[in-house]
């Protein structure tokens, strides 16, 4: 398999979900202003939409869609327990979970990245109810679904590191900021983050 990301991008999740789930991939680095790959190739004829992140199977094809990625690659992988097994409530659970970070939170941080003030505002307003909620949950459990990590909790660490360059300060969520220390400590996430730094 081969997982297209961009540093500082949300195909750290799914990069994360790969290393924890102990199976062998290469790594593709994605120029996203220019849509080029490292030898200038173009990004569109792997993905269409433009995006990281985008995994190639061993035959060829495509998958894109973070969550979907996540989902995919945890399913190969079910000794690592990253996904409760398909067709349970656990698994819909996980699902709601996804979903939720995919829609409310990754999405809401779009403006964040444009130059309209009153709209980086509103969507900080927007992150911080999504992420009462969210510390709710975390306040009396370690991980979105329980005892135990899954891909939504990487999912959600991604979406936490961008709260370092948009502005907005963690600390108004203790439950956000243990939950973000804990994942951050994980030795996935620090080869993650060390190979997407080289």
């Amino acid at each position: 398999m081969k997982l297209y990301f961009s540093p500082g991008a949300c195909s750290l999740h799914p990069h994360i979900t790969l290393l924890e789930a102990g199976l062998p991939f290469d790594l593709v680095r994605v120029d996203l202003r220019a849509h080029k790959l490292h030898d200038g190739s173009d990004f569109y004829a792997v993905n269409p939409k433009g995006y990281v992140p985008a995994l190639e199977l061993d035959d060829g094809a495509i998958l894109t869609e973070g969550a979907v990625i996540d989902q995919f690659v945890a399913d190969r992988a079910p000794e690592a327990k990253l996904v409760p097994p398909a067709g349970t409530m656990e698994r819909y659970r996980l699902q709601e979970w996804l979903n939720f970070v995919a829609t409310e939170i990754h999405k809401a941080f779009g403006p964040l990245f444009g130059s309209d003030e009153a709209a980086k505002d509103a969507a900080r307003a927007r992150l911080a109810r999504r992420f009462d909620l969210v510390a709710k949950t975390l306040a009396s459990q370690p991980y979105l679904m329980g005892q135990a990590f899954s891909v939504a909790d990487a999912y959600l660490y991604n979406m936490l590191r961008w709260t370092t360059h948009t502005g907005i300060d963690l600390t108004r969520w203790p439950a956000l900021q243990e939950f973000f220390a804990r994942v951050d400590a994980r030795p996935a996430v620090q080869a993650a983050l060390a190979t997407e730094k080289s």
